[in-house]
């Protein structure tokens, strides 16, 4: 394991201007972080700041886009919001994790960096990639881009139309009564035929993140095991 000052021993660090850039952005909340908090974040990922990755961890506790509809990962911190490190488990065991949680928004869709070798966990894309798992259509999607570049994406307003569909009237309001542990069940379920007709119709409620992943992955692997049933077949395209 490298240590703290190694990690951060780079004449090129990535933060100066990834801060400019996410500071151009007035949707974005860039929250807080110890030193304390950001240093252990750092040295259990074991990446070097001259990566976003790694600025994120050491300097910040996160970001939070459009009011906190999406969020996004850094060195946790006292706002609710957890770290890289302890949302990937870092550091397991000594094989490297098959992909990385970087994200996620209030309506469970997460977003996770490839690792080596993605086919080997049915993902898309290329190795380094970040992937959209949808809780419209239950799949992972390749965006195409590493982490990097999701992050300059993001401050230049990506998530405007990415979000378009899965938005309602009043949803701002609804996303910062969240707390960061929640996001927010819908029903009928956003794949569901009538959740595409009329998503303003649906109901909300707030629900803990991990009941929220749960709840996707074991749809996603019912449908998986019954392909007939699967919710390609149920959301209207």
């Amino acid at each position: 394991m490298r240590t703290v000052e190694e990690l951060t021993a780079t004449s090129d660090p990535a933060w100066p201007a990834l801060e400019t850039e996410l500071l151009s952005n007035p949707h974005i909340n860039i929250l807080p972080v110890s030193a304390a908090a950001g240093r252990d974040s750092l040295y259990r990922l074991q990446v070097s700041t001259r990566s976003r990755l790694g600025a994120l961890a050491l300097h910040t506790g996160g970001l939070l886009i459009d009011g906190g509809w999406l969020r996004v990962l850094g060195g946790g911190g006292e706002r609710g919001l957890p770290s890289l490190a302890e949302v990937n488990g870092l550091p397991g065991d000594e094989q490297a994790p098959a992909a990385l949680v970087v994200g996620y928004d209030v309506l469970g869709g997460r977003f996770e960096v490839n690792g080596p070798d993605p086919a080997t966990i049915g993902r898309p894309g290329e190795p380094g990639d970040v992937c959209y798992f949808g809780p419209d259509t239950l799949e992972w999607e390749s965006l195409g881009a590493g982490h990097g570049a999701w992050l300059s994406w993001i401050a230049e307003g990506g998530t405007g139309q990415f979000y378009e569909s899965l938005r309602w009237p009043g949803w701002q309001e609804e996303t910062r009564k969240l707390p960061l542990s929640h996001g927010m069940t819908v029903y009928p379920f956003l794949w569901s035929r009538e959740a595409h007709q009329d998503l303003a119709g649906t109901t909300r409620r707030p629900a803990p993140m991990d009941e929220l992943f749960s709840l996707q992955d074991e749809f996603a692997a019912r449908f998986a095991a019954e392909p007939d049933t699967s919710a390609a077949h149920i959301r209207l395209v």
